[in-house]
């Protein structure tokens, strides 16, 4: 193919009053018309890049582009999203993490993409709106079908701690042989090959002994001894989202935990199983709910208030390895279906980057 250099002209900045009322200060915003290219110029790993479909205006966070007459714009739309155009974003640009990220415009524009005829640009166009839409609609099914499985999975975490003749109402802290604790308050990090194991909320739902994990200092970790963990708690998140909730393996023994991380320990190790699971469930979210309604920053679950929660308890002497197994069913598919919109993202990229740079010939494919 016949490529040659792509060339855009950048769109004029204008000054506009904003949030005026609310902070009293003036900012600076870019006019956008439908077609013009917008990129966000701190991170395009995002997706946030594109043609716009509306007339407005945004902030200095994105960069907005206008095409010469030779340009299509649904080809460069592709475009912007190849590896091609991403390798050279972040290869002009700087920082330290892609969220923090930045490429200047006066950066930006040295980028040098190579764009094909007119006439091309537009069979391009064509050949990847008509198949990127298939592997959309693919991925817009597969997401709703995750939406089902987790719907599924609190039916059936909802049903096994349902009142009933199965079940036997108690409370919460009738189950625990100590009060619920909360972890470090300021936890003073250190080097992970210095310090004691720091389990925080993020932690909870990826507990894995080959991923790292932040370290707190073995003297801050003696004062909260009473989180310490031996193994077999249960953890439960208890700050901001609420429902997630782990064991604690055996190999983090001697860890501690944030304060948004509660330690409960059980009299019976045999019902922290089943205590780690109904968290999830929507008997223990619709408590939370109540609990944490008044929160006006983010819900944050009083220790107090968790042990008097009321919970029906299975009685059946296998009720934990079967609440096991279903959720295991249910996850298994959950992970399998996440993994395959992954593999249809990574097709996606892979089809538009090579359709955009001629690695392959699309007009034997219209």
């Amino acid at each position: 193919m016949d490529y040659a250099p792509l060339s855009v002209t950048k769109h004029g900045v204008v000054p506009q009053m904003a949030n005026v009322a609310k902070t009293g200060n003036n900012t600076t915003r870019k006019l956008v018309r439908t077609g013009d290219f917008v990129i966000n110029s701190r991170s395009d790993r995002k997706g946030s890049a594109g043609l716009s479909a509306l007339d407005g205006s945004t902030s200095n966070v994105y960069t907005v582009l206008r095409p010469r007459a030779s340009i299509d714009g649904r080809f460069v739309h592709h475009l912007l999203r190849s590896r091609a155009f991403q390798e050279e974003f972040y290869r002009w640009g700087n920082g330290i993490v892609a969220d923090l990220w930045s490429t200047r415009y006066s950066s930006m524009k040295r980028i040098a993409l190579a764009v094909p005829p007119l006439e091309e640009q537009r069979v391009i166009a064509d050949y990847l709106d008509r198949e990127t839409v298939r592997i959309d609609t693919l991925i817009e099914e597969q997401q709703r079908l995750i939406e089902l499985l987790y719907e599924r999975r609190a039916a059936v975490l909802s049903a096994a701690f349902d009142s009933g003749p199965a079940t036997q109402s108690t409370k919460v802290g009738h189950l625990l042989a100590a009060r619920p604790s909360y972890g470090v308050l300021v936890p003073k990090y250190v080097d992970e090959a210095e310090g004691v194991p720091f389990v925080r909320v993020g932690d909870l739902l990826n507990l894995d002994p080959e991923r790292p994990m932040m370290a707190i200092a073995p003297e801050q970790s003696d004062e909260y001894s009473r989180t310490k963990l031996a193994g077999g708690e249960v953890l439960l998140g208890v700050v901001g989202k609420m429902g997630q909730a782990a064991l604690a393996p055996n190999w983090l023994a001697g860890a501690n935990v944030a304060r948004a991380v509660a330690v409960l320990r059980c009299k019976d190790p045999g019902v922290a199983p089943l205590l780690c699971a109904w968290f999830g469930s929507n008997n223990f979210l619709n408590q939370a709910e109540l609990a944490t309604s008044g929160d006006s920053i983010q819900p944050t679950l009083g220790m107090k208030d968790l042990a008097h929660f009321d919970i029906n308890l299975p009685l059946g002497p296998n009720a934990a390895a079967d609440i096991a197994s279903n959720m295991a069913n249910i996850d298994t598919l959950i992970a399998e279906t996440e993994q395959f919109i992954e593999l249809s993202k990574e097709r996606r990229a892979a089809l538009i980057t090579a359709a955009v740079t001629g690695k392959i010939d699309v007009r034997e494919m219209v």
